[in-house]
């Protein structure tokens, strides 16, 4: 069964555009990716002083169970060079699971919908972009008003650089590394 699935990309260290390009491209052998915002440049939120973010959302349209997904993606942030050594900390991929259609999750490992996605900037402005009628599954509020409802707080503007595997793709995954081609 195919579900829409919505991620939240982050990086904010090395080639922090290559990296997401890099993630999105890895995300399209789990399946299609359906949809990218732009990318976005984001304060860091947290006790850690650190670089800022480059931030992209994905819509993903997976056959995948929510756990299997979130195993995939642990996998996929490990190739992509991240090492969980501090918490909230600088990392050169993050990926998150945002909504995964309209399911709601709860487990030990696992949350869906995402617990602070109502409340970050960072998340709701790209996702507010390419999905932004979407209901948030507790709060039955769209995306677009999450975001108009946020109080002033976090920066957050698009990037002057954006991906280059938006759109409709085939995206090849080679051991020497990831190529994109036009369909």
């Amino acid at each position: 069964m195919h579900k829409f699935v919505y991620l939240s990309l982050g990086s904010n260290l090395g080639d922090r555009a290559a990296n997401l390009d890099a993630a999105i491209a890895a995300l399209a052998t789990l399946g299609e990716v359906a949809a990218v915002s732009s990318f976005y440049e984001t304060e860091p939120v947290g006790p850690v002083s650190q670089p800022w973010f480059l931030n992209c959302a994905v819509k993903l349209d997976t056959e995948r169970m929510p756990k299997q997904l979130l195993s995939a993606i642990l996998g996929l942030e490990r190739s992509l060079g991240r090492r969980r050594t501090q918490s909230k900390g600088p990392r050169t991929i993050d990926i998150d699971i945002l909504l995964f259609g309209s399911s709601i999750v709860e487990t030990a490992s696992l949350t869906i919908p995402h617990p602070a996605l109502h409340e970050r900037r960072f998340v709701l402005a790209p996702l507010a972009e390419i999905a932004p009628e979407v209901r948030h599954p507790v709060f039955k509020r769209t995306m677009r008003e999450l975001r108009d409802a946020l109080p002033p707080g976090q920066t957050v503007r698009k990037a002057s650089r954006q991906s280059s595997v938006i759109g409709r793709q085939r995206i090849d995954v080679e051991n020497a590394g990831l190529l994109a081609t036009e369909d």
